[in-house]
């Protein structure tokens, strides 16, 4: 008997440690708010290194710099960012303001600043409980780096390119599958973990690497420090996202068809909020990255500006689907303000933050506030209620707490019945405080006016407060018998 017993034991110790660490514990990464910034398209906070700046030439340095995200990181952290995501810092050949035109591994960009500039951003960010992830570019170098000529390495460069993007005239692509590049990269970010105190990568196009090459890197960094996090960036395509994330330690990777979805639905009145269920069940995939902006393309504001959407209205629609749903929100620098842009070029301006409309930035405060507040949000199991016209609502459930998420995209007032809600239990709204209490059949009807988006969490119908009501009307009618009083005396005073 004992044998047995502690074969049992045996069996469940061995299946507890082959299970993902996802299903051992909650992932924190979860957890984040990620806010993406392309250092020389954000803040320039030292101009006397503006040498090579030329603001009206959309392909040259336009003097964003670490110093100036340093100087925004307060604002950062009031919206609620929990994570910074920083484009790639490393040394690059001439006008390489993206970073991906990479001549030395081992260097800041003197055009960013230098490492004491990042050592001093990461103590400032952490400081504030926000992590700092930079960019890593494993696939491309410089056509100018030192590897590409040389005989030594001419083995490490493919001779193909098919790169449909603006930056891809100037680089040579990696060969990821040879053992000596792979060592070059893993030394490299080995450089960056060791020296800064930065909490991860963010690898670049993992849709154009190696899987055996992201298989082998992603393992060695998470070696070196198992909680360092590992983002995936979609460069055209995420159709081998879902695989990569199975078979890789990359902890989240870009979710491009939900961008497409969330962008196409929000970018209109009347689109049906239950597509974005289709293609969330299409995906497959529960924790991935959820962002309406990109540096690629026409800014998310310009887009619904064009069919008459208000900028509050529709960015409190897409956030708090983004904030409430499996995933992790990530914004684009500037989309807090909201800014405009038709193309990439538009969209990698300089951040003017003398405009913009501080309501989406209070709402980015409230949204936060409560996915934080309620785990429900970034842990909690999720169900599609059901819809009525562009109306949908969903269900988020923790432990003991349970959320329901409504979104009307529609331009009427629409409602969906709750049926598995118990007894004696009322919904009350966060965003709008709007209370929704059984109804006659013990069901709960959530209604929404046009273009509204509200969050609920479940709680004891206490009914009402008669004792407030009480002395708010007690005050009410002694202001009312002091007026009549005063009305009195000043009658008896004029006759």
């Amino acid at each position: 008997m004992k044998r047995i017993a502690f074969m049992l034991i045996t069996i469940i110790f061995v299946l507890m440690n082959t299970m993902p660490a996802a299903a051992q514990e909650e992932s924190e990464e979860q957890e984040e708010i990620i806010y993406n910034i392309l250092v020389d398209r954000y803040n320039n906070g030292n101009f006397e290194r503006d040498e090579q700046v030329q603001v009206d030439d959309s392909k040259a340095y336009h003097g964003g710099d670490l110093e100036g995200v340093i100087n925004k990181l307060d604002e950062l952290k009031e919206i609620g960012i929990t994570t910074i995501s920083l484009s790639p810092l490393m040394e690059n050949a001439s006008d390489g303001y993206h970073g991906y035109w990479i001549e030395d591994f081992y260097s800041v960009e003197e055009q960013f600043g230098t490492m004491e500039d990042l050592h001093t951003l990461i103590d400032e960010a952490h400081a504030r409980d926000i992590k700092v992830v930079m960019e890593f570019v494993t696939n491309y170098v410089a056509s100018s780096h030192s590897i590409v000529d040389d005989p030594e390495t001419e083995d490490w460069v493919q001779e193909s390119n098919d790169l449909n993007v603006d930056w891809a005239d100037n680089v040579a692509v990696l060969n990821q599958d040879n053992p000596e590049v792979e060592n070059f990269l893993l030394d490299a970010a080995s450089f960056w973990m060791d020296e800064t105190d930065i909490d991860g990568f963010k690898l670049h196009a993992v849709d154009q690497a190696s899987e055996s090459f992201l298989q082998n890197f992603s393992a060695q960094i998470k070696e070196m420090d198992e909680d360092f996090y590992l983002l995936g960036d979609i460069l055209q395509t995420d159709e081998r996202a879902a695989h990569l994330k199975e078979n890789t330690d990359i902890d989240l990777i870009e979710n491009q068809d939900l961008y497409e979805s969330m962008t196409e639905v929000f970018s209109e009145e009347g689109n049906p909020v239950s597509a974005l269920v289709e293609t969330w069940e299409e995906s497959g995939s529960h924790s991935d990255i959820l962002y309406v902006d990109n540096m690629y393309t026409e800014r998310f504001t310009q887009k619904f500006t064009e069919n008459g959407r208000n900028d509050l209205t529709t960015w409190t629609l897409a956030l708090t689907y983004m904030y409430t749903t499996p995933g992790v929100p990530s914004l684009f620098q500037g989309s807090e303000i909201p800014v405009y842009g038709e193309d990439a070029e538009e969209s990698q301006r300089l951040v003017n933050f003398n405009s913009g409309n501080d309501e989406v930035k209070e709402f980015l405060s409230q949204i936060s506030s409560l996915r934080t507040e309620f785990p429900a949000l970034s842990h909690g199991d999720f169900e599609h209620v059901g819809s009525s016209g562009a109306m949908s609502v969903f269900k988020r459930t923790y432990e003991d707490e349970t959320m329901y998420i409504a979104i009307n995209n529609d331009s009427v007032l629409q409602s969906v019945t709750v049926s598995d809600i118990d007894p004696g239990m009322q919904l009350r709204g966060h965003l709008g405080d709007n209370i929704v209490r059984e109804n006659e059949d013990g069901e709960h009807r959530i209604g929404l006016e046009r273009e509204m988006a509200e969050v609920f969490v479940v709680e004891p119908d206490t009914g009402f407060n008669w004792t407030f009501i009480g002395v708010f009307g007690g005050i009410f009618l002694l202001f009312v018998a002091g007026v009549i009083y005063l009305s009195l005396k000043q009658k008896k005073r004029s006759v």
